[in-house]
């Protein structure tokens, strides 16, 4: 895949297909391009089989295509705190994370910058001896995600909704689900069954993540359904994750926001996805803490 500017040209890498020319603008996502990251460094609070010994070797990439309303990484998401870097250099941040014991190279909210990622990759991927984690809010078009087929070894993405109203109210995309189920059935075709090194971290494989949010438990509930359904409990875990936390930014036109998710909320989605058979990881209530927003110090890309 050629990675000239002319790749952000009448940009359509994400659902939004918002035609703009980030050459000379932004897009829907707020980036123009050239690839921008916040941080890159071993990141220990990852799902036990991501992050299982040092730590992944996260790249958090600026901008992203929902702009959720209640995003615990507003600082990157919508502010576009950040520093410019490029394919050369992401290639760069790869071959010293794995220098500094990364259990993987994990990629967080990378295809809006897509065509130098895939640079990026083709030019480290003969060197790496640790597998490329895609971290992605499941909002992608499935024809983008087979662009990284052989390049990336396991996802990682959310399915956020399942409720067209609800992706509507808090992603403005009411299109969510139907995006981000087959993309997630996609990338399944790629990677295939779960498989695992003898320490337990992840070398092939999918993990669904769900965050809970306030009010939406039967739509939490209806997303295990459609894994149960879809998948099998050899080709995906799922991760329930109870860490939603109302932070100050959130706007008063989302008063139901402004709650974290109780007890009884949680723990009835994780009841049925028990009862679906499952397989997985769930959260302790104190993960719904602002300690583990990472700090978005620029780290690792200056």
């Amino acid at each position: 895949m050629s990675t000239s500017a002319s790749d952000y040209s009448a940009c359509t890498l994400c659902p939004r297909r918002c035609g703009a020319d980030r050459r000379t603008g932004v897009g829907y996502c707020g980036m123009g391009a050239v690839p921008t990251a916040a941080k890159a460094s071993l990141h220990k609070w990852e799902e036990p089989c991501i992050a299982y010994k040092n730590g992944a070797g996260t790249v958090f990439f600026t901008g992203c295509s929902l702009h959720c309303v209640y995003c615990q990484n507003n600082v990157i998401s919508r502010e576009l705190h950040g520093a410019q870097t490029s394919s050369d250099s992401l290639a760069d941040i790869f071959l010293r994370l794995q220098e500094q014991g990364a259990d993987n190279i994990e990629l967080v909210t990378p295809t809006h910058f897509l065509p130098d990622i895939i640079d990026a990759l083709e030019k480290v991927k003969p060197k790496l001896n640790v597998p490329v984690v895609y971290n992605t809010g499941g909002y992608e078009l499935t024809e983008t995600i087979r662009l990284l087929d052989g390049l990336v070894d396991v996802y990682l993405p959310d399915i956020k909704y399942f409720s067209p109203e609800l992706s509507a109210r808090y992603s403005n995309a009411p299109d969510y689900f139907d995006h981000a189920s087959a993309a997630v059935e996609e990338m399944i075709r790629q990677v295939g069954d779960l498989c695992y090194n003898d320490e337990g971290g992840l070398l092939k494989g999918t993990v669904i993540r769900h965050l809970v949010l306030p009010n939406c438990r039967h739509d939490s509930i209806k997303i295990m359904e459609w894994i149960a359904e879809h998948t099998t409990s050899e080709q995906v875990l799922v991760s329930i994750m109870n860490q939603y936390t109302p932070f100050g930014f959130i706007p008063d036109s989302f008063p139901e926001l402004k709650r974290r998710v109780t007890k009884m909320e949680y723990n009835s989605v994780v009841r049925r996805a028990s009862e679906l058979g499952l397989n997985g990881f769930t959260q302790e209530k104190s993960s719904a803490d602002a300690q583990y927003v990472p700090d978005f110090d620029l780290s690792g890309i200056k």
